[in-house]
């Protein structure tokens, strides 16, 4: 008997997705973004700055940083402090890659964003949710630069999002909750643009191997998914319009 899916939903549907804005006062950009149960943090800030060894080039930087809040999982987990990271950074490093891939880092100038994603309590694809509203936060951020006349234009040249997949008990699932992520015999995670472009996949056999069809299967579902999540985040923030 196939066990039913939270919020029961189809083997190929996503949870409820949520991008809430402007959730924090200070920050130049923010937003609150909800796959089902877990919830992430993203916050931009904007340093009038670029790293040591960008300096000179007239081009920007934005970068992340990612975290798990000690209550956000069912066991306390210890807070992360710098030099002790290993998985985080990991993931913060995949943040930060995929939102370059939609700046014009040239037309940024020599500043520097900052993307902070914050778990706030964790069920499952916390590194697609941090991807997908790191994007809002950066759009909010690089805006309010436009808006206070220190950029010509907004130098975001598209979108980019993040969803998972994989197989469980044998199915093909899309946007897996932590029940079906920590029984998943493969596990996928893709980024991916607007376009239909592939940013990235990350993909493992946890417990057993996987042919090409099941891997197809798995990256039309996540396009699919990916399709809906940009659709959301254009309607939030009205980008392109």
């Amino acid at each position: 008997m196939t066990k039913e899916r939270s919020y029961g939903r189809a083997a190929c549907e996503m949870r409820p997705v949520t991008l809430t804005r402007e959730v924090l006062k200070h920050a130049a950009g923010s937003c609150m973004v909800e796959f089902g149960d877990t919830r992430v943090l993203c916050a931009a800030t904007i340093e009038e700055a670029v790293p040591r060894w960008r300096k000179g080039s007239r081009a920007g930087w934005v970068t992340a940083e990612y975290a798990m809040l000690p209550a956000s999982t069912g066991k306390r987990s210890p807070r992360e402090y710098r030099g002790r990271k290993g998985r985080s950074m990991e993931i913060e490093r995949l943040i930060g890659r995929s939102l370059r891939t939609v700046v014009d880092l040239q037309a940024l100038g020599e500043l520097t964003v900052t993307v902070d994603c914050d778990v706030i309590q964790a069920d499952g694809g916390t590194r697609t949710a941090s991807v997908t509203g790191a994007w809002v936060a950066l759009h909010d951020a690089l805006t309010s630069l436009v808006r206070a006349d220190k950029l010509a234009r907004l130098p975001l040249t598209g979108q980019v999002a993040a969803i998972s997949m994989g197989i469980v008990n044998g199915r093909a699932l899309l946007d897996l909750d932590y029940g079906e992520d920590s029984n998943a015999e493969v596990d996928l995670n893709l980024v991916g643009t607007a376009d239909g472009r592939i940013v990235e996949v990350q993909g493992t056999g946890e417990r057993v191997s996987f042919d090409r069809e099941q891997l197809n299967t798995l990256l039309d579902m996540g396009q699919a998914g990916i399709e809906q999540l940009v659709a959301l985040q254009r309607k939030v923030t009205n980008f392109g319009a």
